[in-house]
């Protein structure tokens, strides 16, 4: 049985819309949150202050106790404030499709979505006061077997020794297969 043209035409525009969307993923049910957090140093701070991040949890980690965790907080020798993914720390070797991060040249809240490459996983991040980067976690969704994302502004260091810290604005989209970075539930 032929369909008609008329027919046709509706037909493959309606399965092109349907395979271009997020229709194979589960509704989000996680809204998105900007939030603040503060980690210490791995070298210089108190052991029971966590040194690490997850976005895929949306929290500070102690990373004495998991590696569950997409980068870590440090200063070097030098005296610079870094951030080190899993792959820096040679706890993943995932040759660049691990945790990353990646400088933006927009605003915190200017960044909707995350990037889909360009991702720092294998060199050390150099930070600066108001500096906004995306991050890209380990994978989190095995069933879908991919990572979460989320976006950050670093707000301030304290150098106090024996306590160093930063402190960043953060918004983890918690949802499998969403690259949205915006407050509330994601559509995308």
């Amino acid at each position: 049985m032929r369909l008609s043209s008329s027919l046709a035409l509706p037909a493959v525009i309606a399965l092109l819309v349907a395979c271009s969307g997020n229709t194979n993923l589960a509704p989000a049910s996680v809204p998105n949150v900007v939030d603040t957090a503060t980690i210490g140093a791995l070298n210089g701070s108190p052991v029971n202050l966590a040194s690490a991040y997850s976005i895929a949890d949306g929290n500070p980690v102690r990373t004495d106790i998991t590696s569950a965790f997409d980068f870590a907080y440090d200063v070097d020798t030098t005296g610079r404030h870094v951030f080190l993914t899993l792959e820096v720390l040679r706890l993943s070797n995932t040759n660049g499709s691990g945790p990353g991060l990646q400088f933006s040249s927009q605003t915190f809240d200017q960044i909707t979505q995350a990037p889909t490459d360009g991702w720092i996983t294998a060199d050390t991040v150099v930070l600066h006061v108001g500096d906004v980067l995306t991050a890209r976690s380990r994978i989190a969704c095995t069933g879908l077997g991919v990572p979460l994302y989320g976006k950050l502004e670093i707000m301030s260091f304290d150098d106090t020794p024996g306590d160093r810290k930063v402190t960043f604005k953060v918004l983890s989209d918690e949802n499998c297969g969403y690259r949205s970075l915006i407050p509330g539930l994601p559509k995308f």
